[in-house]
């Protein structure tokens, strides 16, 4: 039976007129939707909850990242009428999805699916809270940050863990980790493209790490100077090191689909995983080569 694609259902939810018209909305979690979604059609006994599930699961997450956007944006006396109302808008859109995914799931009788994503909610913003403390502490390490950015990825997705026996069960928590962390490092490679995202990205707490003391001093300072972060990108060769990272990551999600037990999930997998081995368009093919 041909599978919908979880992005093309959602699209009810997300051209919702009034949101439409009135701000953007985040990317939609295409990745790990899939994921869960190709895991949960292998499994036989889950029927049309392959697709229920996953379409829940992709509101919730475009909720609490459509909050996140409010959350980054300016506010104030500095905010204009017209981005006022785009704020306003994308809490009203983040309480919409949220809002959906428990509609959809208690029509269909699904409560306790209800409860686990609600907890997973709770951990996740449970989770954000301890990132945004040690970041405003200036405590953050790169791979802290690295953890800590897989772990909000991943958590709604890892429960539906209780859904998965054998093997399927064995392999789930690893698998959405190691995608998560995919998704995010090739998002802060993209990131050193556009300047004005720098500010408490990888690439800050890698020089806070690793640089120098003047350096780091530098960027306590002047956190929001476009022109800094760009120039301590360079100096330390963060590209280079997010493509080695990124590789070896996606080397390691891809050495998981052997175990899997059906080589048509494996296949389609593989699929997902590409983008990762392949990395951002701007990065030269022969570095990426090379580091694998």
């Amino acid at each position: 039976m041909t599978r919908k694609p979880i992005a093309q259902l959602a699209r009810k939810y997300t051209e919702y007129d009034m949101i439409a018209r009135h701000t953007d909305l985040p990317e939609f979690p295409e990745g790990r939707v899939r994921l869960l979604q190709a895991v949960l059609a292998d499994l036989q006994e889950m029927g049309g909850q392959a697709e229920l599930y996953p379409l829940a699961t992709s509101l919730v997450q475009l909720g609490l990242d459509t909050h996140d956007l409010v959350e980054n944006e300016e506010s104030g006396a500095k905010a204009q009428t017209k981005q006022m109302r785009a704020r306003q808008m994308k809490v009203l859109a983040g309480d919409y999805f949220s809002g959906r995914f428990y509609h959809l799931l208690s029509q269909a009788g699904q409560i306790e699916t209800v409860k686990r994503l609600s907890e997973a909610v709770c951990e996740v913003n449970r989770i954000k809270m301890s990132l945004y403390g040690k970041m405003k502490q200036m405590r953050m390490n790169a791979e802290e940050y690295v953890s800590y950015g897989s772990a909000i990825r991943g958590v709604l997705f890892m429960s539906f863990g209780h859904l998965m026996n054998g093997m399927y069960a064995k392999l789930w928590p690893e698998l959405v980790e190691r995608f998560s962390r995919c998704e995010l490092l090739l998002q802060e490679l993209l990131r050193l493209q556009r300047p004005d995202e720098l500010s408490g990205s990888w690439g800050v707490w890698h020089v806070m790490g690793e640089g120098s003391a003047e350096d780091r001093r530098a960027l306590e300072e002047r956190a929001d100077d476009h022109g800094l972060l760009r120039q301590l990108m360079d100096k330390y060769g963060v590209a280079d090191k997010l493509v080695a990272q990124l590789r070896q990551s996606a080397g390691q999600l891809q050495a998981m689909l052997p175990k899997l037990p059906s080589d048509k999930l494996a296949a389609e997998l593989a699929s997902l995983i590409e983008p990762f081995l392949q990395g951002p368009a701007w990065v030269p093919a022969a570095a990426i080569k090379e580091l694998g």
